[in-house]
């Protein structure tokens, strides 16, 4: 044979070569994979408890696939295996318990367990405070936020603050967030809302409130709302009488240690929360 000849085999045995294992490649990425079930949202931190409904899908077996919820005892009854005991892990952990059971049981070879939190019962939030129902609520959703929960409560009553405080501990240490509702509500600032989490502790406190008394109209207390002037709530105090004096104005503001201060204010300056406003009588 040629040098020619021998040379254009070569070339025709490596082009056959490189086809059968693009084949072989193809072959193996066309084989299904299986199925992920969509997990829920903030998966990583829930621990599986009692009360909670999980469904639970085992790959190329649905006859093994179970909707259930976790008894008292953190167990759950599993086709086959019997009684398995997942309160306390997470979904993950779960999981792979669920698939020894079933491979030391000789049961499914390579089993690829999937579990899907359908409802939270175990984890629980307490809402306090201003609200239509104070009380113990469980988290039913995973990503359950702070709306949410206010809402589950009755929603914030009359006279109740716009801000909700949450305490709680993330990742092991305390924290504690103030929660604007209207910016939420109102101005779409959706993620302001947070994430509730077991053991979390939501209280709406009672709306802020200033004191005006002296030479206005309707002296008394009233709700301090957002960005109120001295004017404005002076204003909302029905303005001053014939014999009060803007000159005659003093504010009685407690500081951080508790000492209470006396300010002359102007008209446009913000008014902050428990002011005590005293309007003067005019001496003409």
């Amino acid at each position: 044979m040629s040098k020619i000849t021998m040379r254009t085999l070569l070339h025709w045995l490596l082009a056959l070569s490189c086809t059968i294992g693009t084949l072989a490649f193809a072959q193996q990425q066309a084989q299904p994979a299986a199925p992920q079930a969509p997990q829920a949202q903030g998966r990583a931190e829930h621990l599986l408890g009692s009360g909670d409904t999980i469904r639970v899908n085992v790959f190329q077996s649905p006859d093994l696939s179970l909707e259930t919820r976790i008894s008292e005892q953190g167990q759950i009854t599993f086709p086959l295996v019997g009684a398995v005991t997942i309160g306390g892990l997470t979904v993950s952990a779960a999981e792979q318990r669920i698939a020894k059971a079933l491979r030391d049981g000789k049961f499914v070879l390579n089993p690829q367990v999937n579990i899907l939190v359908m409802q939270i019962r175990s984890a629980q939030v307490s809402v306090l405070g201003q609200v239509g129902k104070p009380g113990r609520y469980p988290i039913e959703q995973a990503g359950a936020k702070v709306s949410e929960m206010i809402a589950a409560a009755g929603g914030v009553v009359p006279g109740a603050s716009d801000v909700v405080t949450l305490v709680g501990s993330r990742n092991g240490r305390q924290v504690r967030l103030d929660i604007d509702l209207p910016a939420i509500l109102q101005a779409g600032k959706t993620e302001l809302d947070t994430v509730v989490s077991n053991g979390d502790i939501l209280y709406v406190d009672r709306a802020p409130m200033i004191y005006v008394y002296g030479e206005v109209q309707h002296p008394g207390v009233s709700r301090l709302e957002r960005g109120m002037t001295v004017m404005q709530a002076l204003a909302q105090s029905g303005g001053l009488t014939q014999r009060g004096t803007e000159r005659g104005l003093r504010i009685h503001r407690r500081d951080a240690s508790g000492a209470v201060k006396v300010i002359q204010p102007g008209m446009n300056d913000p008014v902050e929360r428990d002011d005590v406003i005293y309007v003067k009588e005019s001496v003409f």
